[in-house]
């Protein structure tokens, strides 16, 4: 089973990315072909600073590597080095009706977010990440609920190219990634942790005296009592699911620990925890910020790896297409 996704290179990961995905993929490349790659492309549909966006691609690498991807178990790569990706997106979009990019969700919502640059790369993102998952004859790819409409229009898109021109690509499936461990934003355990949000994130690489300082100051309720409730407590039941993810034990027996104690020590109890279990984390993207020739090799290794998989699926788009 081929199973494909990508990150983009815009900003660090936090713990909500690492549940929701990071951690997945780990479990993923243990079972399957897995092509996991930086998506730099994607990130332009906002703006970059250029100055410093090739060394957000390489620190996104170098943090995939530390959260514990393996290039011998996987391919990792950077999405802008293999130009099969925006080929193929320019075949897609001539098969693409309009109405079908209209109607997604998340440009509607980043139309709103970025007034000022509501630029055609928003509106065309879902065929450039169809040219991405169909490029690799992807089997599975792990969506989140937000995402799963954008695969969806990959595999329209996938059957109509099919129907017109002939079989080319596999119709991929969506892998839904394990949704219990939904992490909020600490400064507001009503929204999702997000990285357009970095005073609400609780980034997987930060120092010890960030965490006990980003924790201590994290958004609690009314009360005293340790209790998961979302919808009466959602600030203690936000931080009661981290400690539960990064404990391995159940919230139940997280609230009978902590079932007399004040809202202080529970924090406390916390932020030694996180301090603790991130601590390898931080300290192997510490050695290969040293090491950044050997990052560069994997990168080249994994690009070499994904273009022949690249180029053996453009040939034959070129050929059914008619192109010389």
């Amino acid at each position: 089973m081929r199973i494909l996704s990508g990150i983009q290179p815009t900003g660090s990961i936090h713990i909500g990315s690492y549940s929701g995905a990071i951690s997945q993929w780990k479990e993923l490349q243990q079972i399957g072909e897995c092509i996991f790659f930086i998506a730099d492309l994607h990130a332009l549909t906002v703006p970059q600073e250029p100055d410093t966006f090739s060394k957000q691609v390489l620190n996104t690498a170098a943090e995939l590597l530390a959260a514990g991807m393996d290039p011998e178990k996987c391919i990792i790569f950077i999405q802008s080095e293999i130009k099969e990706h925006t080929e193929l997106s320019w075949y897609l979009n001539t098969i693409t009706p309009l109405g079908e990019l209209t109607r997604m969700t998340q440009f509607k919502e980043k139309s709103q977010q970025f007034k000022n640059n509501i630029n055609a790369g928003l509106l065309t993102y879902p065929i450039l990440q169809a040219a991405d998952i169909l490029l690799y004859q992807t089997d599975s790819v792990p969506v989140g609920k937000d995402q799963k409409q954008h695969l969806e229009l990959a595999k329209i898109i996938a059957r109509k190219f099919n129907q017109k021109y002939g079989k080319v690509f596999k119709v991929p499936e969506a892998l839904l990634l394990e949704t219990g461990a939904k992490i909020m934003a600490l400064n507001n355990p009503k929204k999702k942790m997000s990285k357009s949000s970095p005073a609400g994130c609780l980034y997987l690489f930060d120092e010890p005296d960030i965490i006990r300082k980003k924790v201590m100051s994290a958004v609690t309720d009314p009360g005293k009592s340790i209790k998961y409730d979302p919808v009466k407590k959602p600030g203690i039941a936000n931080l009661l699911t981290v400690y539960s993810l990064f404990a391995g034990k159940p919230i139940s027996q997280i609230e009978k620990k902590f079932g007399k104690k004040g809202y202080a020590e529970f924090k406390k109890s916390l932020a030694d925890l996180l301090i603790l279990k991130l601590e390898p984390y931080r300290r192997k993207k510490k050695e290969l910020q040293t090491r950044e020739v050997y990052v560069r090799e994997i990168l080249t290794q994994g690009r070499k790896r994904a273009e022949i998989i690249a180029q053996t699926t453009i040939k034959d788009v070129r050929k059914k297409m008619g192109l010389i």
